[in-house]
C-alpha cells in the first residue's frame, strides 16, 4: 500500500528551507503522514541523500515509531530513545539523529522514506540504514517517500 507522506516545510519535489540542512539550524522537518495500512504496529523513516559523490547517504534512521502517531514534529531531539519507544539509528555523520543536507556541490535530491512494519522491531538504539533494512525484510506493509531539493547557498 502506498501512504501518503508530507510536511509543511516543503513540497515533494520542492526546496528544502535552509532551516533544515546545515546551513541553518540542522533540525529534523516536520513530517506527516495519511492512512496506514491495516495491521500497522510502528513506523521507520530512512532519510538519504542518492545524489553524494561517495554513494547514498544516509541523514536520518528513526524507527518503532507508534502506528498512533500520523505526524512528527520538527526538530526531533537527536537522542537515541524517546518517551514515546521511539528510537534513532546512526547517519552517516556518525551521530545519533538527523543531520540535515549539506551538499559538497550542486543540487542534490533528499528522501524520507516512510514504512510502515507489522511488528515492533527488537533493535538497540544507534543501529545503520543496512541494520535497519535488514531487520525489516518481509515485514512492510506499505510504504511512502517524500523527496525534497537543496543547494547550498555559499
Amino acid at each position: 500500500m502506498d501512504i501518503d507522506i508530507k510536511s509543511s516545510a516543503f513540497e515533494h519535489g520542492g526546496v528544502i528551507p535552509s532551516k533544515y540542512t546545515c546551513d541553518g539550524a540542522n533540525v529534523s522537518p516536520p513530517l506527516q503522514w495519511g492512512l496506514l495500512p491495516p495491521g500497522t504496529v510502528t513506523l521507520a523513516i530512512i532519510s538519504d541523500d542518492p545524489d553524494a559523490p561517495v554513494g547514498t547517504w544516509v541523514h536520518w534512521v528513526i524507527y518503532n515509531i507508534p502506528s498512533e502517531d500520523l505526524w512528527i514534529p520538527e526538530n526531533i531531539p537527536c537522542i537515541e530513545l524517546h518517551p514515546d519507544g521511539c528510537l534513532q539509528g546512526m547517519n552517516d555523520f556518525k551521530r545519533i539523529g538527523y543531520g540535515g543536507p549539506c551538499p559538497p556541490g550542486g543540487t542534490h535530491r533528499y528522501f524520507f522514506k516512510l514504512y510502515a512494519l507489522d511488528k515492533r522491531l527488537n533493535l538497540p538504539a544507534g543501529i545503520t540504514k543496512s541494520q535497519l533494512v535488514t531487520e525489516m525484510e518481509g515485514h512492510i506493509l506499505g510504504s511512502g517517500e517524500l523527496m525534497g531539493l537543496y543547494t547550498r547557498q555559499r
